[in-house]
């Protein structure tokens, strides 16, 4: 594939140009041209040169990454070339942040010092608390999570040194540690409970479930095994998904070099928006609205009409069944006999069928995707919809922090500043105020 081409004829000029491509690991998926040999293509010697136009980067690779693989046609999800399925069956999420952050899945030695890195970094400073007593009772646990996380910044000024891969090391395991917590605090936050410490002889998710529901001194809440799983696969479900929106925000704010913890906060801020890290929160609100198994063809009507949308059908990527969506609706037998029959899911499922036999809805490829059915799950494992964003930030933070990795040290990364088309008024003389019609 050497010496292959792409060739350009201006027919403003009749020039010709030839543009080298280049390949990603799948030829005929990852096949690209450098965007900057357009500006070569000029109208006359004063021309700027071309410019690709591409509103939400429908098109545009803005980086080289070995971290996640996705194929969208065909409903392939891979980090670091490991299937989610067998990631999802097999390991924890702290191997899963493992293996994202350092390339490859940890020995029991190395994963043991990982976790033991991660109990002993969950503890937050207690002035922490006190941010976060500030806010009222009914602020968005995801404000609290975002504004919290940010504030990490003033406590640990060493971590300003990006480019130190030892003290990278050290910000990435006090994030993954501490996150969790943050979490559960701005939960118990709500409610007006006191804050549960976290205990460093449990497992990351056997932990945090502790500091979700405990009551004081850690009573009256054992973890169940089958819920303490379903989080940890709900977790590496959700570490990462290549460039998406919070993603890139990761990226484009990391790589003017700030410390990791206002780079988080930026990319849980993007989390926190309705068609992100909400989505499946909205699902839930949708299958209330619908309201019982008998409203969801009336429901789908609507939709096909124009009138509303289904919630966490289709996705940007995927134009096949979603690969996540298919591991966490394994799990609902194993989840509901623990916390008993939700009559939501009875509703989900209902739709599903419906619109997966709808010519309407196979032609338009809009399958259920992960939002569909983990909110489902979080709900019946007792939380409320506002914490369904914070929960798909503690596993994401992973994901953040290893494209973060990735950016610093990748030497044809500079600090993000895309070009616009601009579409304003031309020069114009300032008209003073008393002369203005």
């Amino acid at each position: 594939m050497a010496g292959e081409t792409v060739t350009i004829i201006d027919n403003r000029t009749g020039e010709q140009y030839d543009v080298p491509i280049s390949h990603g690991l799948y030829p005929n998926y990852g096949a690209y041209i450098p965007a900057i040999d357009l500006r070569n293509i000029k109208n006359g010697e004063d021309d700027f040169g071309l410019l690709s136009y591409d509103p939400a980067f429908m098109n545009t690779a803005s980086c080289e990454s070995a971290i996640t693989f996705i194929d969208g046609e065909k409903g392939i999800l891979r980090y670091r070339g490991y299937p989610i399925d067998q990631l999802a069956e097999k390991s924890t999420y702290p191997e899963v942040a493992y293996l994202l952050l350092f390339g490859e899945l940890p020995s029991k030695a190395e994963l043991d010092e990982w976790s033991d890195e991660l109990a002993e970094h969950a503890p937050v400073h207690e002035n922490i608390k006190k941010i976060m007593d500030g806010f009222w009772h009914d602020a968005h646990p995801m404000g609290i999570f975002a504004s919290a996380v940010g504030a990490f910044s003033t406590f640990y000024p060493d971590a300003k040194d990006v480019l130190d891969a030892d003290n990278r090391r050290l910000q990435i395991s006090r994030l993954i540690g501490k996150v969790s917590t943050i979490a559960a605090f701005s939960y118990r936050h709500s409610l007006g409970h006191e804050y549960i410490y976290p205990d460093p002889s449990l497992s990351y998710s056997a932990s945090f479930l502790k500091m979700l529901f405990a009551h004081f001194n850690w009573s009256g809440y054992e973890v169940d095994p089958v819920i303490e799983r379903a989080m940890d696969v709900l977790f590496i479900l959700h570490a990462d998904h290549e460039q998406n929106c919070s993603t890139t925000t990761m990226r484009v704010v990391g790589s003017s070099l700030p410390d990791p913890y206002v780079a988080i906060a930026s990319s849980a801020s993007a989390l926190y928006g309705p068609l992100h890290g909400g989505a499946n929160e909205q699902v839930l609100r949708m299958l209330a609205e619908i309201g019982s198994v008998d409203g969801v063809s009336a429901y789908v009507d609507r939709a096909k009409a124009g009138e509303l949308r289904l919630m966490g059908f289709g996705h940007r990527v995927y134009k096949n069944y979603d690969p996540r969506a298919r591991i966490i609706k394994h799990m609902f037998d194993q989840v509901f006999a623990v916390t008993g029959s939700n009559p939501m899911l009875d509703i989900a499922l209902e739709l599903e069928r419906i619109a997966l036999e709808d010519d309407y809805f196979v032609q338009r490829k809009l399958y259920p995707n992960v939002d569909f059915y983990s909110g489902l799950i979080y709900e019946a494992i007792g939380l409320p919809t506002d914490m369904f964003p914070v929960l798909f930030a503690i596993p994401r933070t992973s994901g953040w922090l290893s494209q973060w990795q990735e950016m610093l040290t990748d030497s044809a990364q500079k600090i993000a500043r895309p070009r616009q088309i601009y579409v304003g008024e031309d020069e114009r003389d300032y008209v003073p105020i008393e002369k203005r019609g």
